[in-house]
């Protein structure tokens, strides 16, 4: 969930311009997300302290912060390449104007969605993709005049930000959205300007979020208004102040804001009984897919929020089974960019206890993500012929929440992206130490011996050691004839992995893992790992532990379930 500790204000990377107060185009666009991720990386720390709905794992302000992040991200690159392209029409300050407004808010509203973070992330997304709707139509589409189209496009939002929601809550941000797109519209209807109907809809919006812990008990409880709440106020006060130029009189409350009721109840303990997983992907998928998706997700959780369209969605859900939730987006379509998240340490955190330290893993199936997570590591999935980006990796770091962390990248190809990462993160003040794993096993072994208590050298000493000490098997199933270093394979044999290199070649499964244990144990062993793959049946298992039994009589054997995405068999041994 919370993407990480570093809290410093990202610069504004476009100096913003006071705007003509009845002026709505591509450049205004850009300045009022420059602002509007200033405001949040301002009050990012306050809103991350009062977060205490739907979890109190204090990330709010951070997930509005890193959405807001990748949209203006996205935006940016999106000038920059129509200025050295020359597809621009217009130069303002030194850069080339994207050739519409449309260009604009659909790159804006896209950053969002693929960059989306957490549940208050994702109804962003959504809301920006509300206003793309309304202000990249076409002109004969929209309304006359920009005061009316700004109103539309608030209007619009807050619709879709609602129909996303599962099971919509007042006092929320969706409180606030619906508040300040009436405003705007009240604005509009007596004929005020863009910057009119964008300061209607900051008043609206301010006025909305103080009634929020009157509507949610939990809020009441804490003394606190609704943590989304402030960062749409944020975002609107930056839609005002890049049409008139006026900076807004304060920024939206948060810390302190509200009165506590007597004996207030511990904000943490309605949750505490709640789904144990927050899963979290992008899925390429028809909207008949999502629909039935949508249904199905609603039946394994709660949280459930699905924003997107186009074939693009992003999908947001609390569960006890992650596996099934992923599952459900392999049925509807293309999941990716997964991330799966354990709330134990979350809930521990919306407490105000920061953890020291966090372990971030790389593992290659739903099952040993679970398990990793459960053993209080974060998580990054990733699927057969696929590697995260460093980008992503980055993002774990972030959402360990830690002030030390180890990357355990669980493969070779990842030495380079996971080096960069730690090193990315270090700029922002954690400390991190990658274990150069080749394997997941290597990654279990590592986190069996990991001590979050003891001093951080000697706990990626020793988890580095149990690394190291764990040789590693893997059985995959040869796809064409080919050359390995145990000689012609052919298409549908079964290839038995030693250390990454070819050492058997057989007919079936069974057989051949029975012959890699055979090479793997003979120099000695303490402990065998077996992970199978979604497609191998218990009876393989059984069949494995009683081989290694008749022959190693002092060596034990544990077995997990990978899950989808995992190879067909991985072999730990310690």
């Amino acid at each position: 969930m919370n993407p990480g500790p570093h809290k410093e204000e990202r610069p504004v990377p476009h100096e913003a311009q006071p705007q003509p107060a009845d002026e709505l185009d591509a450049e205004a666009v850009r300045t009022w997300s420059s602002l509007a991720l200033a405001a949040l990386g301002r009050a990012r720390d306050d809103i991350d302290a009062i977060n205490v709905y739907p979890v109190a794992d204090a990330d709010t302000g951070t997930n509005l912060y890193l959405t807001a992040e990748s949209a203006d991200r996205a935006l940016t690159e999106t000038f920059d390449n129509a200025a050295r392209t020359g597809s621009g029409t217009a130069e303002v300050t030194g850069a080339t104007e994207p050739t519409s407004l449309s260009e604009a808010v659909r790159a804006w509203a896209h950053g969002a969605l693929v960059g989306a973070r957490g549940n208050s992330g994702t109804i962003l997304a959504q809301l920006l993709r509300g206003v793309a709707d309304v202000l990249g139509a076409e002109p004969e589409d929209r309304r006359t005049g920009p005061g009316g189209l700004l109103a539309h496009a608030l209007t619009r939002a807050a619709e879709e930000a609602y129909a996303a929601v599962a099971h919509p809550v007042e006092g929320t941000m969706l409180t606030v959205a619906g508040a300040a797109a009436r405003a705007a519209e009240a604005a509009s209807a007596a004929a005020g300007t863009a910057a009119d109907v964008a300061r209607a809809a900051y008043d609206g919006a301010r006025a909305a979020l103080a009634e929020t812990p009157g509507q949610l008990a939990a809020l009441g409880r804490a003394g606190v208004v609704d943590a989304g709440g402030c960062g749409i106020v944020a975002v609107l006060g930056a839609l005002w102040q890049a049409l008139s130029g006026q900076e807004p009189a304060a920024e939206p409350p948060a810390r302190g804001a509200v009165t506590p009721a007597p004996q207030p109840a511990d904000p943490c303990e309605q949750h505490e009984d709640g789904p144990a997983y927050e899963v979290i992907y992008l899925l390429e998928a028809s909207e008949p897919a999502v629909a039935e998706l949508r249904a199905h997700l609603d039946g394994l959780g709660d949280s459930l929020v699905v924003v997107g369209g186009d074939g693009l969605w992003n999908v947001h859900v609390h569960v006890d089974d992650p596996g099934a939730a992923v599952e459900a987006g392999v049925v509807a379509g293309r999941p990716y960019r997964i991330r799966i998240t354990h709330f134990g340490d979350e809930r521990r955190r919306g407490r105000g206890e920061r953890a020291q330290r966090a372990v971030v893993a790389v593992v290659p199936g739903e099952g040993l993500a679970g398990l990793c997570a459960e053993a209080g590591a974060t998580t990054v999935l990733v699927r057969p012929g696929e590697a995260p980006a460093t980008a992503e990796l980055l993002d774990a770091v972030r959402r360990a929440h830690a002030r030390e962390v180890v990357l355990l990248p669980g493969g070779t190809e990842l030495r380079a992206a996971a080096a960069t990462a730690a090193e990315q993160a270090r700029a922002e003040g954690v400390r991190v130490a990658v274990i150069p794993t080749r394997s997941a096993v290597q990654g279990l072994a590592a986190l069996a011996v990991h001590d979050p208590d003891g001093s951080f050298d000697e706990d990626v000493v020793a988890m580095t050691a149990a690394a190291g000490a764990t040789r590693y098997g893997e059985l995959a199933v040869a796809e064409r004839q080919s050359f390995t270093s145990a000689g012609i394979c052919q298409a549908g044999d079964v290839l038995g992995l030693i250390d990454g290199d070819v050492a058997v070649i057989g007919a079936g499964l069974p057989e051949t893992a029975e012959a890699v244990l055979d090479r793997m144990l003979g120099s000695g062993g303490e402990l065998v790992t077996l992970v199978l793959g979604p497609e191998v049946p218990d009876a393989v298992a059984e069949r494995l532990e009683a081989y290694v039994q008749s022959g190693h009589l002092a060596v034990d054997t544990v077995t997990y379930r990978g899950g989808r995405y995992s190879a067909p068999l991985l072999i730990g041994v310690e």
